[in-house]
């Protein structure tokens, strides 16, 4: 049996990801007093976010994990 080849490389996707909410912090920092809080402001704006958010708070609310 063969390996499979990857079609995208997952440390790289990270990478550019990581690079990309970097600039755009640099681009805005003056509007936020550290890195975790414009963090905080992209998470409280995103859609997957609060999707991902609900859930948890709906699992922790019926006593169970993730």
């Amino acid at each position: 049996m063969g390996t499979k080849t990857k079609t995208f490389d997952c440390v790289e996707m990270k990478r550019q990801a990581q690079a990309k909410l970097r600039a755009e912090y640099e681009a805005q920092k003056d509007e936020f007093d550290n890195y975790v809080d414009f963090l905080n402001w992209k998470a409280d704006h995103s859609e997957l976010a609060r999707l991902i958010r609900q859930k948890i708070a709906s699992a922790q609310a019926d006593g169970r994990r993730g």
